[in-house]
This record gives C-alpha cells, sequence and structure tokens, in this order.
C-alpha cells in the first residue's frame, strides 16, 4: 500500500518523514492554504528529503505551464490535482512531461465516484470534498468503485485500521493526522506507520 504524508513544509518535517519513510511527501503549493510552501522552499526541502521518497506538488487550479516547469525542474516528481482541472489539462500534462498525475476528487456521492472512476489521471486521491478539512465521508460510497485509489480525508491513526480492513484502498494520504497543533509530529507519523505494517 502507498503512504502519503502530506503538508510537508519545515525541515524538521522532512527529517521526521525521512525516519518514518512514506513513499510520497506532499507539499501544499496552493497560495492561501495554511500549509502553503513556496516552489523554492520546496526545491530546498527537497534536497533534504531520500530520493527514494517522491515529492508530490499539491496544486489548485494552477497554470499547467507553472507545474510543467516544477515537473521538469525536478522541484517534484509528482503533479496532485485538487481542482477543477479538466480532462484534457491532465492528458496534456501528462503527455508533456511524462510524469505521473494524481487527480484527487472530494466525494459526496455516486456521480464523484464515477469521474474517480473516469479520470485519465495515473492515479486518484477519493477525499472528503474540500480537501484538507481533517473529516473523513461516507465510506460506503466506495463500495463499487471500480478503480484502485488512494483514500484521503480525515485519516488518522484511530480510523486507519478501519479503513483499511474494510476499504482496502491501493494508498491512504494523512495529513493533520499526523499533525499537533498544526505541525507535523513524528511521533504520530511513526504510530501511523506501526498501524499500517501491523495491519
Amino acid at each position: 500500500m502507498i503512504i502519503k504524508f502530506c503538508g510537508i513544509r519545515r525541515i524538521e518535517d522532512v527529517r521526521a518523514v525521512n525516519k518514518t519513510h512514506p513513499d510520497l511527501a506532499g507539499f501544499i503549493l496552493v497560495k492561501g492554504r495554511k500549509r502553503y510552501i513556496s516552489p523554492e522552499k520546496v526545491c530546498e526541502l527537497k534536497r533534504s528529503l531520500d530520493p527514494s521518497i517522491k515529492a508530490v506538488g499539491v496544486f489548485i487550479d494552477e497554470d499547467i505551464d507553472e507545474v510543467r516547469r516544477l515537473l521538469n525542474e525536478g522541484i517534484i516528481d509528482i503533479a496532485q490535482l485538487h481542482g477543477n482541472e479538466p480532462d484534457e489539462y491532465i492528458r496534456e500534462l501528462k503527455s508533456s512531461t511524462g510524469a505521473t498525475v494524481i487527480k484527487a476528487i472530494g466525494i459526496r456521492d455516486a456521480d464523484d465516484v464515477r469521474r474517480a472512476e473516469a479520470s485519465p489521471a495515473d492515479l486518484v486521491i477519493v477525499d472528503s470534498p474540500g480537501g484538507g478539512t481533517g473529516s473523513t465521508f461516507d465510506w460506503d460510497l466506495l463500495q463499487k468503485i471500480e478503480r484502485p485509489y488512494i483514500l484521503a480525508g480525515g485519516i488518522n491513526t484511530d480510523n486507519i485500521t478501519e479503513a483499511v480492513e474494510r476499504l482496502h484502498p491501493y494508498g491512504v494520504d494523512v495529513s493533520s493526522g499526523i499533525e499537533t497543533d498544526g505541525f507535523k509530529d513524528e511521533d504520530k507519523m511513526k504510530a501511523f506507520m506501526a498501524l499500517i505494517k501491523k495491519g
């Protein structure tokens, strides 16, 4: 199972990520979001990131040329799109960079599940509407989903075991669930990884 720790913004976070070793580390490149960091800061932090851990840039309706630049310059390895990016945007980004593209879709109803299934992205994240809320959504909506997905939305040490046992996701994406007082917590990261390995 793929594990993604999202909202990395300090060197202490990177050190904790290197110790706990998820597959993916997410950097929020959306101005106005509380975990936002600049592309320059991502570049600086990535230099300290274990090279076997992929850096994911998280965007909302960003200009495709900027996303392409960050991928082509190696500032990020993977693009995660959280806005209303159309399928054509996703296809163009994939074909022009050769990079993995992840599309996040907020799940409110069965129509959203169908959108996730139909997305041309390499991977889809199914999330709470709005993303980054720390709240779960109705997991029953995922019972009939026909493609592998990464589960996000309020995932933490209290519900990860149930999530994996009930849903068998391809991966999980956690942010606030590994934080204390708004900052990444290495002990919570370790506890989260221990539960995943135990399951």
